[in-house]
């Protein structure tokens, strides 16, 4: 067997399985190396894909030609469209997933790519020379080279999990931890820290009373992630089920305060603010007398629920006694008691965009050891450090790094890189200022043409993408040159609440009309309904759903365009080791120390450091001659 790879990826979850994946279909000879290979992108947490800002990210994997919206897809047993009842930035798209067939799919994508060689081991330590890595050693003492290695090992480096006064060392329940890693980077130099996260009971669904609990139904639309054609699931869909707590439910709870590790002291780390324990909800919102909580099937035949809203780290009697206290689980019975894990990261502040870490030249980090929450988290790092380690490997001297106006993977890696984390870093649509351009409609648009050119996405997705802005800009153009008379459209008009028209306009001034759908106006123009007739009946809702987005939102598209290309120039100009900060009296005493700790390397990373004003912009803009 030959020892030397291009690219070695350690740690076989979301994040890993993208980086190898795409390292592999770009040509490098690459291998995956991971504890358990019956685990792949195992859904450690919550049995679901996508949600609001995630869902965007899904859609840009896979419209970079990586595998978690297809595999998502597959094992899909419920999917929604979040926020429809809002603008389209804030749509999202949202599926419950099969999780044991998630794996199994996951699991056959990776034995089916060429140039990809799996191995079940744990890595020990990292080979390394002058500052480069060179390869790994693992815990059977192989020794396999490397050009470059991504480190995607989760919450599995000196994994700690708690449940009341009881510790157990692992990555996941019954599931050994990783060491030895994490004391070895911190010998060279890096800076590492600690995070929390949790999950919740998991219940026995033959001793839940679903009659008294709230059905929540999947879209009767068959929505999906993948923009290529025949990936819909071909499960059986489920419900999810919505019931709360209730100021029973929290005097349980509250009696195992005291031996708490969230209260007493044994837990140090921070846990994530946007998916917090139930313990946390009830000291953080003390005034709410009931939280929403979420039943969540695991699969499509098991009778394995998932307690969403109730992840604790409380004891598991008390779990158990003040879930019973929940209406519909008065007489449940749980699989097992939910738990809290804390985990080495390393700060994300020491790495270059491209995800390669400034200390050790050829070594990546992607997911959580770079302090992120989430699996589309996880997956988007992963594809990103999976191009950028092949590319290195190929001295092709170009990197792959998208921008803030570009994906919202861009948003993420730069606000990881730029800004660092002090808690376990979660996506969201406010968490992006050009979201009205990262729509989850239009991440193919956006993404597909630059992973072509790269070598990743195929000719198919290509072919897909030119027939979707072709048919897009003929619906556009149809629009702006069909005149419509009142006598056709004035009784829709009267019925949506908008007022009539007095004479004929074109097509495409009504459709600016918020009361209006596209849609109406092609049950009603019989023309528009035989002209819409030539977008192929699978991509449908996609193609004309995208025209009218264009259409209605074309003012506000083109503000943010205008003023992504404002802020652009910033990106351009390079500072990196530039100035000695510490030295620039001119600037704040925060800016000098956050920029010297940072070291941006354009005046745009720069502007986004918080504590860097813009008058210290402006200090540097002159000492650079601008």
């Amino acid at each position: 067997m030959n020892l030397k790879y291009d690219v070695i990826v350690v740690g076989g979850g979301h994040s890993g399985c993208e980086a190898a994946a795409a390292a592999a279909n770009l040509g490098s000879k690459t291998l995956l190396i991971t504890m358990d290979m019956t685990k792949y992108a195992q859904m450690s947490c919550n049995p679901a894909m996508g949600g609001i800002a995630k869902g965007q990210i899904v859609r840009e994997i896979d419209a970079l030609g990586g595998y978690s919206g297809i595999v998502a897809d597959k094992s899909t047993i419920q999917f929604r469209m979040l926020n429809l009842s809002k603008g389209p930035a804030m749509w999202s798209p949202r599926s419950q997933n099969d999780r044991f067939r998630f794996t199994e799919f996951w699991r056959d994508t990776l034995e089916n790519i060429p140039n990809l060689d799996l191995w079940q081991d744990a890595v020990t330590s990292l080979l390394l020379k002058d500052n480069k890595v060179t390869g790994v050693r693992t815990k059977i003492g192989v020794e396999f080279q490397s050009n470059t290695v991504i480190l995607t090992n989760g919450t599995f480096l000196n994994g700690l999990i708690h449940v009341g006064s009881s510790q157990m060392k692992g990555g996941r329940i019954g599931e050994a931890a990783s060491y030895d890693i994490s004391e070895q980077l911190l010998g060279v130099g890096f800076k590492t820290g600690r995070l929390k996260t949790g999950t919740p009971v998991r219940i026995d669904g033959r001793t839940i009373d679903f009659s008294e609990l709230i059905e929540q139904k999947g879209d009767e639309d068959n929505f999906k992630f993948s923009y290529l054609p025949g990936t819909q699931s071909k499960l059986k869909q489920r419900s999810c089920w919505i019931t709360y707590t209730n100021p029973v439910v929290h005097k349980e709870l509250e009696t195992g305060f005291e031996v708490s590790p969230m209260f007493d002291g044994t837990i140090q780390s921070t846990g994530p603010r946007y998916c917090p324990s139930i313990e946390s909800k009830l000291v953080t919102f003390a005034e709410k007398e009931k939280h929403q909580l979420f039943l969540e099937p695991e699969g499509e035949n098991t009778v394995e629920y998932y307690l969403n809203g109730f992840s604790s780290s409380l004891p598991w009697d008390v779990q158990y006694k003040a879930m019973q206290k929940v209406p519909g689980l008065e007489n449940a019975k749980i699989f097992r008691p939910g738990y809290a894990i804390e985990y080495d990261y390393f700060e994300p502040t020491q790495l270059h965009h491209t995800l390669e870490t400034k200390l050790i030249s050829n070594l990546y980090f992607a997911g959580q050891i770079n302090g992120t929450t989430g699996y589309e988290e996880a997956g988007a790092q992963g594809i990103v450090a999976g191009i950028n380690a092949h590319l290195r490997c190929h001295d092709s001297g170009n990197d792959f790094i998208l921008k803030r106006d570009e994906a919202y993977i861009g948003v993420l890696i730069d606000d990881l890189v730029t800004k660092g984390v002090d808690e376990p870093y979660r996506m969201f649509t406010s968490r992006a200022e050009f979201r009205i351009l990262l729509r989850q409609d239009n991440a193919d648009i956006r993404l597909t043409e630059k992973s072509y050119k790269l070598g990743l996405a195929s000719p198919e997705r290509l072919k897909l993408l030119k027939q979707k802005t072709e048919l897009i800009a003929q619906i556009i153009d149809f629009t702006k040159n069909f005149s419509v008379k009142p006598m056709f459209v004035n009784q829709l008009l009267t019925e949506k609440g908008t007022s009539e028209l007095k004479q004929g306009v074109k097509l495409h001034d009504i459709i600016l009309r918020p009361q209006i759908s596209i849609f109406d106006l092609a049950n009603t123009l019989s023309p528009f309904q035989e002209f819409l007739e030539r977008v192929p009946v699978e991509r449908k809702q996609e193609i004309i759903e995208g025209a009218e987005i264009s259409i209605k939102y074309e003012g506000y598209i083109n503000r943010e365009k205008l003023l992504a290309e404002k802020l652009d120039k910033f990106e351009n100009i390079y500072i990196e080791n530039k100035f000695n900060y510490g030295e620039l009296n001119s600037l704040s005493t925060e800016a000098r120390q956050k920029l010297e700790k940072n070291n941006p390397k354009t005046i745009g990373q720069a502007k986004r450091i918080s504590g860097v004003s813009p008058s210290d912009i402006n200090v540097l803009l002159i000492l650079l001659g601008r």
